[in-house]
């Protein structure tokens, strides 16, 4: 099986009705492509090393970005936003994560803040969640992929080795294959039940306790230990979607544990109502963007006032003039009634860019070390009730 499409490897065969001579054409060639290839580890040598915000103070730099124009100027009022958010006592932080973050070098970037009380819940994709933190905290790693595979036109040789590429991030597809096997055991140890996916995350942070983290910074594992909430909405779209399949395949008729993408709403929507203040912080759109927005309307659907969003920041680079939620601006979702437009700001840029600059900024002018951690997992154990 391969991920991400495409048939099975079927170990180099051709159709054997044409002549003897072109079939042995094509296993020289295949043999001589092979030896080219070289092995997996030829590939899978230098790792992504996580950028540390605690060791590179930006307060400087960024501040003097407040008199630029464009991004930079955009980009010191979003960080700007955050430190209010920070200061602000009643307010709760929503952080939103969608695209290839972790592999991408953040993850020490967001674990921090989990550590350090800088976010108070987290809306996700499944592959920053699972595919990629998760994963690293069983003890694998993300690759530097060389210059050349950006191109595009090696992916053939990477496919023969069972290496996965994220544009210019290189994975080992049979490592990625424990992962999708552990959420597969962890699955076919719980009670076959109904669960939110922050039910099921929180499950996988008390797997690495009990087994081992074997990653210094693991999102899950912080929050696991912070009673921080993690929500992955479309959860089965990930390696956790593999091992869930496994599971309900070898159940059969069994009872089986299910995911309840409707409690992951009403559980957030909760914290709104029981927290009215409130921030997003969002990397990326799509999926954990709208999620993060709709609760204010939940709120109001199941008979509860509560506030628009008063902060609001996005990076992105969606282009707004599609219509897609991704890079619909902060003031569009004012009209639907989900966001305050007084403190809010788009940040059109790369995430790799600009997360570091407004996190670090956020974290070294230090509001974070007068602020108490809500611990909002203890209010969803069970699930709290209007």
């Amino acid at each position: 099986m391969v991920r991400n499409g495409g048939c099975p490897r079927d170990s180099g065969t051709v159709h054997r009705s044409g002549p003897r001579w072109l079939f042995l054409l094509v296993r020289f060639s295949q043999v001589e492509r092979n030896q080219a290839m070289g092995n997996k580890q030829d590939y899978l040598k230098e790792t992504i090393e996580h950028i540390d915000i605690e060791q590179h103070n930006v307060v400087p730099l960024v501040d003097s970005m407040r008199r630029m124009a464009f991004s930079g100027r955009d980009l010191y009022r979003a960080a700007d936003i955050y430190h209010r958010m920070l200061r602000d006592e009643e307010c709760g932080i929503i952080l939103c994560l969608a695209g290839s973050l972790i592999s991408a070098g953040l993850k020490k970037v967001f674990s921090d803040l989990v550590r350090n009380n800088m976010v108070d819940a987290i809306v996700s994709t499944g592959a920053n969640i699972v595919d990629q933190d998760f994963f690293e905290a069983l003890g694998f790693r993300h690759y530097v992929a060389e210059e050349r595979f950006k191109s595009g036109m090696y992916d053939g040789e990477l496919r023969e080795l069972m290496i996965d590429r994220i544009y210019d991030t290189l994975i080992d597809e049979d490592e990625l294959r424990v992962c999708d096997e552990t959420t597969h055991k962890i699955a076919d140890e719980l009670e076959p039940r109904p669960y939110s996916s922050r039910e099921f995350i929180r499950e996988m942070g008390a797997y690495l306790k009990r087994t081992g983290c074997r990653a210094t910074d693991s999102i899950i594992f912080e929050a696991y230990k912070k009673d921080v909430p993690i929500f992955v909405p479309a959860f089965s779209d990930c390696s956790a979607g593999f091992g869930l399949v496994a599971h309900q395949h070898g159940r059969g008729d069994r009872p089986k544990v299910t995911l309840d993408s409707v409690k992951d709403f009403y559980e957030l929507t909760q914290i709104k109502i029981k927290n009215q203040t409130t921030g997003l912080l969002m990397i990326g759109g799509g999926v954990p963007k709208n999620f993060a927005q709709d609760i204010v309307v939940a709120a109001e659907i199941i008979g509860n006032e509560a506030p628009m969003h008063k902060y609001a920041i996005q990076v992105t680079v969606a282009d707004v003039r599609d219509g897609a939620l991704s890079g619909s601006t902060l003031k569009e979702a004012h009209s639907w009634g989900k966001v305050e437009t007084v403190f809010e700001q788009m940040v059109f840029s790369e995430a790799t860019i600009a997360v570091p600059l407004i996190a670090g900024y956020a974290y070294h002018k230090g509001a974070w070390k007068n602020r108490q951690a809500r611990r909002w997992a203890q209010l969803l154990e069970p699930a709290a009730v209007a």
